[in-house]
């Protein structure tokens, strides 16, 4: 098996009272699970298993559906785990939150424009805040399990994600119902800034 289901690293009923624990369960054991057996299964016997995630990613308009779907879904996912915290909230810390007051005036306007990103995203897919390859911070929205270090998505929204935000329904619908706007408020409580910010400091550093 080239690929295998990350840890959670918290309890499922860590994030309560936000994201309750059967919703978290489920999400890893079933939705996570499922995408990275049938990525496993769908480069099996190839050459594609010799590759990283990201190396499948970057040249996923030359690969089947089956990749780009179920890879996509286990790359995002296994960021969303990390990017989340019981001991989350609140607002950036570090050089994240400098970059930030940099591109988008303040926490509170980035917040707004990520938010709506989420919001607005028809049907189910993704939120991203990414840092662009000149350095950049740069908020967009993915359809399904895209992301930006797909070759397929516009050249602009391309880049390095640090922050993720799920908005299947299968994400909230247990808690939040059709309510996707209560998930994305609650949801800010639990953003882990700390690995943000590593993720942005890694990322401008290579």
């Amino acid at each position: 098996m080239a690929f295998n289901l990350p840890d959670l690293p918290y309890p499922y009923d860590a994030l309560e009272p936000y994201i309750d624990a059967r919703t978290m369960e489920i999400h890893h054991t079933r939705h996570h699970a499922g995408y990275v057996n049938k990525l496993n299964a769908a480069i099996q016997g190839t050459e594609l298993e010799q590759l990283s995630i990201e190396e499948l990613l970057g040249k996923v308009s030359q690969l089947p559906a089956a990749v780009r779907n179920n890879g996509g879904g286990h790359w995002n996912h296994s960021l969303f785990w990390k990017i989340m915290s019981p001991k989350g909230g609140g607002e950036p810390v570090g050089k994240i939150a400098d970059a930030i007051n940099q591109h988008f005036g303040s926490f509170s306007n980035f917040r707004e424009i990520f938010t709506q990103a989420a919001l607005n995203r028809f049907g189910s897919g993704w939120a991203w805040l990414i840092v662009r390859p000149d350095g950049s911070l740069h908020v967009c929205s993915t359809p399904n399990q895209d992301n930006p270090l797909m070759d397929v998505v516009p050249e602009e929204d391309r880049g390095t994600p640090i922050l993720g935000i799920d908005v299947w329904e299968h994400a909230y619908y247990l808690k939040y119902q059709w309510r996707r706007n209560e998930y994305v408020e609650a949801w800010w409580n639990v953003v882990n800034w700390q690995y943000v910010d590593e993720l942005y400091q890694k990322a401008t550093t290579q």
